[in-house]
């Protein structure tokens, strides 16, 4: 069997930026010291003139975006996640997100998988933060291809949008040619009629291994990865809670204020159904090597087996 490539989708980020700075001159990015890690180096590279670090200060870097976006450019303002979502949380809400300018958060060195950096850098509360913000598009891709996808949506698309990228090489899943995208819908990965595990970001992958040996056991899942937390797809989320009366939300991120909380409450309202969520249960991470921490926090394949098991009983 070939081996699956894998991908981090940071290094997605940075390719799609160059991708796009060739095809539109009005695009700028805004990095805060870390255009390595980000990747936005890679557009510095090409375009050093539209390419400004702000150093070690986010909250500038924000306010910087949104007079670019002001003056009819658009702007990406990239840092970690920890940094963008939260230390630049009060530019983000009312430099960007009041007056609804057009800059596109990207944010990298997300979640549990950032690994040996720790619980300072682990940030599991960005969805629920950037969620919080009126307009806010929020969008977290599952692989590379999805990822790049996922960036040139958010050039196009007028309004403030949070993107969120993985340190950790992920496996490519989807396929170049024959995969469309849009802001706000979700897409069905594999039909079921026992369980639905509705996922993003890399637990999507985990999510139709999980479903591969469900299968082995009996248990027919559907998988369905949901990229755009807001606005949720609605239409996707109530067909899968009809058609398997059960659903299970797995995320990378704190299981408050994320994916898993934006299908409950649509579900309680709309359509009452049984959920399971998995993703991190209101604690902090630690440090330690990535993939050795996913399993402990319970966001793995083998863990969305155990309760998809339990919860079919």
């Amino acid at each position: 069997m070939a081996e699956v490539k894998k991908i981090a989708t940071r290094e997605s980020y940075g390719q799609a930026l160059v991708e796009l700075g060739k095809e539109h001159d009005d695009l700028v990015v805004f990095d805060a010291d870390l255009s390595g890690a980000t990747k936005t180096g890679m557009f510095k590279k090409v375009f050093p003139e539209r390419h400004f670090n702000a150093g070690i200060a986010e909250a500038d870097m924000v306010c910087a975006a949104a007079g670019a976006a002001a003056m009819g450019m658009v702007p990406f303002a990239s840092s970690f996640a920890m940094f963008a979502a939260g230390r630049a949380f009060e530019q983000v809400r009312n430099s960007v997100g009041y007056p609804h300018l057009n800059v596109k958060i990207a944010a990298s060195h997300a979640g549990i998988s950032v690994g040996e950096d720790g619980a300072s850098h682990q940030c599991c509360e960005d969805f629920a933060l950037m969620r919080s913000i009126p307009g806010m598009v929020v969008m977290s891709p599952s692989d590379h291809v999805e990822a790049i996808a996922a960036v040139k949506a958010a050039y196009e698309y007028t309004g403030p949008v949070y993107l969120r990228f993985g340190r950790l090489a992920v496996p490519v899943f989807h396929k170049e040619e024959n995969f469309q995208f849009q802001i706000g819908k979700g897409e069905l990965l594999r039909d079921g009629t026992d369980v639905a595990i509705i996922a993003n970001g890399l637990l999507v992958n985990e999510a139709i291994m999980a479903a591969e040996t469900l299968a082995s056991k009996g248990i027919n899942a559907m998988v369905i990865n949901i990229c755009t937390i807001k606005p949720l797809d609605e239409e996707i989320v109530l067909e899968a809670a009809r058609k398997c009366g059960k659903v299970i939300t797995c995320e990378e991120h704190s299981i408050i204020g994320g994916l898993g909380e934006a299908v409950c409450s649509l579900l309680s309202e709309k359509l009452p159904t049984p959920v399971r969520r998995i993703g991190v249960n209101d604690e902090f991470g630690h440090s330690g090597p990535a993939a050795e921490l996913l399993k402990q926090f319970g966001l793995s394949a083998e863990h969305i087996v155990e309760v998809a098991e339990d919860f079919c009983k």
